[in-house]
């Protein structure tokens, strides 16, 4: 799945003298802006590739430029650094993390790894540059299944960080993974509860999900698959409403696709401004911050060396599956 090439869409009033900023900006650094869906409308308008954590890093492997600023989260712009050494990577914010990054320290993923020696390693790409680096195998939602079932029938595997991602992989391709206890709090707030309300009111709604959903959601769903695949399914699918169990920011470019379907988000436990699942990492990400890193240079993502080589070693095995 490639990423999603822009369409021009109007610009609020008070954004446009930024956003002609941001433009000049790039044009002056040679730079490149990739970002994720869930990100603001706002930078994924302005963006030069828009995708899911595969097509961001087919993007990152192929581009010319000299400059890449990535908004979306630091493991992704890590993952940029680690294809390309010789370019500058830029982050709108540096404190834009990740929980599941967050709940694999690589201390204690390398003790797990002591332990169990004779097992290959998957790794989800939402994990430092440390893990990666510690790992056979670096997969993504859109390809996860395909790449545990490229390896060897006869070898055990550790699958991390996410456990939910790891259990429906599992259950699809039949291997038995030793799963990291790991989760996404985005996807793990959705309430069952509400959501079976919901889908009670609008009965001819279809439940699409995101496979770092718990199982009970995943349970419920018509489709199960990445971010891409979700934005995929609602444009080929006949339904005429859809409930989205993902984070909120894949609405935009849904809506963009689709403007005829009704696209609800999926409850969440709390109750917050929007009742929705939203990533408060990712929302870190603004116009202005977006700016300064151009115009600054800085905040730029620095990897040592030894660390970069072996995460740039499992990347590009997944990468060669396609």
């Amino acid at each position: 799945m490639i990423g999603t090439s822009v369409v021009s869409t109007p610009t609020r009033v008070g954004n446009a003298a930024l956003v002609e900023e941001i433009k000049a900006l790039k044009r002056e650094r040679n730079a490149v802006l990739l970002a994720h869906y869930y990100q603001t409308p706002d930078i994924q308008e302005l963006a030069d590739v828009v995708g899911d954590s595969l097509a961001l890093a087919q993007a990152a492997d192929r581009t010319g430029a000299d400059t890449i600023l990535f908004a979306g989260v630091h493991f992704m712009a890590e993952t940029a650094k680690i294809l390309n050494p010789g370019r500058k990577v830029l982050v709108p914010d540096p404190h834009a993390g990740c929980s599941l990054a967050d709940s694999t320290p690589a201390e204690a993923f390398a003790d797990l790894l002591r332990r169990h020696p004779d097992h290959l390693v998957v790794s989800y790409i939402n994990c430092s540059a440390a893990v990666k680096a510690m790992s056979d195998i670096i997969c993504t939602s859109s390809n996860a299944v395909r790449v545990v079932n490229s390896l060897p029938k006869d070898r055990r595997i550790i699958f991390a960080p996410d456990k939910h991602l790891g259990a429906y992989v599992q259950r699809v391709t039949g291997r038995d993974l030793m799963l990291w206890d790991g989760v996404c709090e985005v996807h793990v707030d959705i309430s069952i509860d509400k959501l079976r309300l919901l889908m009670g009111k609008y009965p001819d709604a279809r439940l699409i999900a995101h496979p770092e959903c718990p199982q009970h959601i995943l349970d419920e769903a018509d489709h199960v698959g990445s971010t891409a695949s979700l934005l995929e399914f609602v444009q080929r699918d006949n339904g005429q409403r859809f409930i989205v169990a993902t984070e909120v920011g894949i609405l935009h470019r849904m809506r963009a696709a689709v403007p005829q379907k009704e696209l609800i988000p999926a409850p969440v436990h709390a109750d917050n401004a929007c009742a929705c699942s939203e990533c408060p990492y990712m929302k870190l990400n603004t116009l202005e911050k977006v700016r300064d890193a151009l115009r600054d240079g800085c905040p730029e993502v620095v990897l040592p060396e030894n660390v970069r080589l072996g995460a740039e070693r499992a990347l590009r095995r997944m990468l060669a599956l396609g």
